[in-house]
């Protein structure tokens, strides 16, 4: 059993929600000459929920190879990856504001998937890994274009894929979702539970 794990995510709200529920955790960032958003980079035709799961297992190797190059003490190594979908349209983070607004356009008045994978992996003889997905649904209210304008001048959306972040301002426009609300910021609570478990992490 193992008391901590590696986080391989540069995103504050992994973290946060792993330490809300308990899981310690260090972060195993890229290195400077490691380009990660390369592996994000979409095939042409490729389904949503194949994309994210392959972008995700991509993301675990790099860092099982990143744990093992550094030198660093053995744990189970988390990832994840998630992405939004209009239809079988892939919502990535928004390359600039322009972009932005024309996500949250298409967005304005529909239904659309949030889709998160989640990955852990065990260095060792042969690594082991475990993998989830998390599917939910969002309904956004319509919006304005001056809401639209307002919210991406806020510089909330950058970063973010399907360029909104629910926990945020945009939350506010979410008129219903089903699925996990944990999964929609980024690490389902569940399915990421069962994957360190899996994986031999200690758990509440």
């Amino acid at each position: 059993m193992s008391d901590f794990i590696y986080l391989a995510s540069q995103s504050p709200r992994r973290k946060q929600l792993l330490e809300q529920w308990g899981v310690r955790c260090e972060l195993l960032l890229p290195d400077a000459d490691e380009d990660v958003e390369a592996l994000e980079a979409m095939h042409r035709g490729e389904a949503p929920t194949a994309y994210v799961q392959r972008v995700t297992g991509l993301k675990l190797q790099a860092s099982l190879a990143r744990l093992k190059r550094r030198g660093l003490p053995p744990a189970p190594v988390l990832c994840a990856d998630t992405t939004v979908a209009l239809g079988r349209r892939i919502l990535g983070k928004p390359a600039d504001a322009a972009e932005a607004r024309r996500m949250l356009t298409d967005l304005a008045g529909q239904r659309h998937r949030v889709l998160t994978a989640v990955a852990v992996g065990k260095p060792g003889k042969g690594d082991r890994s475990w993998s989830a997905l998390s599917a939910s649904w969002v309904t956004f209210e319509p919006l304005s274009a001056a809401q639209i304008r307002r919210y991406v001048d806020s510089g909330e959306p950058m970063g973010k894929a399907g360029a909104y972040a629910i926990q945020g301002r945009a939350g506010l426009w979410v008129s219903h979702i089903s699925g996990s609300y944990s999964g929609i910021m980024g690490l389902p609570a569940h399915e990421t539970a069962q994957a360190l478990h899996a994986a031999g992490v200690r758990l509440v």
